[in-house]
């Protein structure tokens, strides 16, 4: 009766957790070959490999590379819209851009092969050639709303213009950062640590257009992302 019950549980446990779909399953295969090999540099037949399956059967779900290259982007783009969904309350402080940066390049990280082969990408695919400016769009708005949100809480000094630069500057660096670090290192092999030199970077663009008690919060925080 012991080991009847122990097979029960095992199967409510597995009723819980149901398998995923084949497409889901090929999508987040395909994510991460594009991830670590970079997406021109994997093929269907690689895909199909990777997860076990006939090459029929990946056809079934999608016809080529491309619609595979959208799903994914469809879905980074949902996440992005809901990253920058502005949920940030009054009043802001720079914590809440610090924040935000940090989600911003998990969110970078989890597609980096969107950003990585983002020019070569764009040339290929119409999707994305028609709404990743539409991402960026979103990024710089968010950088800009909370930079507003600085100033209006005392924490920062800046006029419009200067803001609409800012906000464009810090969604340049942040847009291209991974592709700046595969230049200084191709050979060597990316990982998480990126992230944080990324943050920093941005965050610098930030720091001389604060007032000086922010300032200094900024600069203490940041010894952490500075080498020795």
């Amino acid at each position: 009766a012991g080991s009847t019950g122990g097979f029960r549980q095992q199967e409510v446990e597995m009723e819980k957790k149901p398998r995923r779909k084949t497409p889901e399953r090929i999508m987040a295969a395909s994510l991460e070959l594009f991830n670590e090999l970079g997406e021109p540099n994997v093929t269907m037949a690689a895909i199909a490999d990777e997860l076990n399956i006939s090459p029929g059967n990946l056809y079934y779900h999608f016809r080529d590379k491309e619609q595979i290259v959208n799903a994914l982007f469809a879905e980074f783009k949902r996440e992005m819209e809901e990253l920058t969904d502005n949920t940030f309350e009054p009043p802001i402080s720079v914590e809440d851009m610090w924040l935000f940066l940090h989600l911003l390049f998990e969110k970078i990280w989890i597609y980096r092969f969107l950003y990585r082969d983002l020019v070569d990408l764009l040339s290929r695919y119409r999707i994305l050639a028609t709404q990743f400016k539409q991402v960026l769009g979103l990024d710089a708005r968010l950088i800009a709303d909370l930079c507003q949100g600085l100033v209006e809480a005392g924490e920062m000094q800046a006029s419009v213009t200067q803001i609409q630069s800012l906000a464009v500057n810090m969604t340049v660096i942040a847009t291209y950062w991974l592709s700046f670090a595969f230049v200084r290192n191709p050979r060597g092999k990316m990982d998480s640590e990126e992230l944080s030199s990324g943050v920093y970077q941005v965050m610098s663009l930030l720091t001389p257009f604060l007032c000086d008690e922010a300032r200094e919060h900024v600069e203490r925080v940041s010894l952490q992302y500075v080498e020795p």
